[in-house]
């Protein structure tokens, strides 16, 4: 772990230079205890796959007495007190292919592999969600097996759907909202994964696990119906009981 002041209120903290679980969690640690110092003109706290950015106010305190009050010299992440472990693993419905996945066969193809094949293999795994970015609720995601690393699309799109999931290159996600973007799609989920009408806005926050699960468009269709409704209740599509779907 090093760190460099990279202007007169922001710090920034490295760890290795990969992206890893271990290192992953080496990072929450370190969140966990700069929040834990309490330490007054700290005003935000910024975790990424491998590094920490640290803003402060400079009229309340210097980068110096940020660096001394947080021991940053000294400091052995392998000795700090490990974050308890509140996370979740949040499961998402996805109808695959057709209209909602235009690019799934383009996956297919670049990997020598059925569409069905593809759907098996995105669903197999649980993705870590390492930080929320670049839209509110952006999950950026680890885990995506090998076998379907496909690169971005030579052409974005300019609009892409709610709920798209896509994979570029190492890594899956999704598109909490509309929005242009270069991921191939290979699917789309019908929850509303970020509503600012809701507390917490967001059903997933860094550390939390994402399991898709393959449903079809007749599902998908009756989801979106059931979230128009005042008493939807999320935790029927995104817990463990999604199981007893036909």
């Amino acid at each position: 772990m090093k760190y460099k002041i990279i202007n007169e209120q922001a710090i920034m903290v490295y760890f290795e230079d990969h992206i890893a679980e271990t290192i992953f969690q080496q990072v929450q640690q370190l969140v966990h205890y700069i929040h834990s110092q309490k330490v007054e003109g700290i005003e935000e706290v910024i975790p990424s796959y491998r590094a920490i950015l640290i803003n402060f106010d400079l009229k309340l305190i210097t980068p110096t007495e940020v660096i001394r009050q947080l021991n940053l010299d000294d400091i052995q992440v392998e000795d700090l007190e490990k974050k308890g472990n509140n996370n979740s693993t949040i499961y998402l419905p996805v109808w695959y292919g057709d209209s909602a996945g235009p690019d799934i066969e383009e996956v297919a193809t670049h990997n020598n592999l059925s569409i069905d094949e593809v759907i098996e293999l995105h669903t197999n795994d649980e993705y870590l969600i390492y930080m929320l970015g670049f839209m509110p609720g952006f999950p950026f995601l680890g885990g995506l097996n090998e076998k379907l690393h496909t690169p971005r699309r030579s052409e974005p799109r300019t609009s892409l759907p709610e709920g798209s999931v896509g994979i570029a290159n190492q890594q899956t996600g999704l598109y909490p909202s509309s929005s242009p973007g270069g991921w191939q799609i290979i699917g789309r989920t019908p929850i509303k994964v970020f509503s600012l009408e809701r507390d917490p806005m967001c059903i997933y926050q860094p550390g939390d696990k994402i399991k898709f699960y393959a449903i079809s468009q007749a599902q998908f269709n009756q989801i979106v119906e059931e979230q128009l409704s005042e008493n939807f209740d999320i935790r029927k599509w995104v817990s463990k009981e999604h199981e007893y779907i036909d």
